[in-house]
């Protein structure tokens, strides 16, 4: 088995370096695939979403209040997009997941877990590798076009900051313009 390879800190916790393993993707790369579960317990790949536009909301849990923040604001804007899927990526279990969209009426988005797919976390680069969320990913938003290119990347600064959202929202207008009729 592989060792992970621990890269420099790239985001913090409450202002603390929080280093990660792997390297976190750049704008114009392709997305790696993925396999993680959704609320059904059915595994799903990046590939499940062949030709829509996509938004990854990579979040610790969403069990903290950042988390389900960041969720409740991409499911509404969601409502309002063509041809894109936001997925919510977590270590949460998919019940876990559920109920919390659920309880907050989100049907917007679609919720994975890294319940099988704990290797998503090293091919991101947001696996925390030291701290006490060691073992769970760090704050982040990457945008695909319908080809699966990053259009928009975004580790957060800190894990207890919101994302930029109206940077992702930006990037998926732009990429709505320049795709031909």
């Amino acid at each position: 088995m592989a060792k992970d390879n621990k890269e420099k800190t790239a985001t913090t916790l409450g202002g603390a370096p929080v280093t990660l393993f792997g390297t976190f993707p750049a704008v114009g790369q392709q997305a790696p695939d993925f396999t993680l579960v959704d609320k059904d317990l059915k595994d799903v790949s990046l590939q499940s979403f062949a030709d829509k536009r996509k938004v990854l909301n990579i979040v610790p849990s969403l069990d903290t209040a950042v988390c389900a923040t960041s969720t409740r604001k991409f499911n509404e804007a969601a409502g309002k997009l063509n041809n894109t899927v936001v997925l919510v990526i977590s270590a949460d279990l998919p019940f876990a997941m559920n109920r919390f969209c659920v309880a907050e009426g989100l049907q917007n988005v679609v919720t994975l877990s890294l319940m099988r797919g704990r290797d998503f976390m090293r091919n991101y680069g947001v696996k925390i590798a030291d701290t006490k969320l060691a073992g769970v990913t760090a704050r982040a938003v990457l945008v695909l076009d319908d080809k699966d290119r990053i259009i928009h990347a975004e580790l957060v600064d800190d894990i207890t900051h919101e994302p930029n959202y109206d940077a992702a929202l930006t990037a998926l207008n732009k990429s709505e313009q320049t795709v031909a009729p």
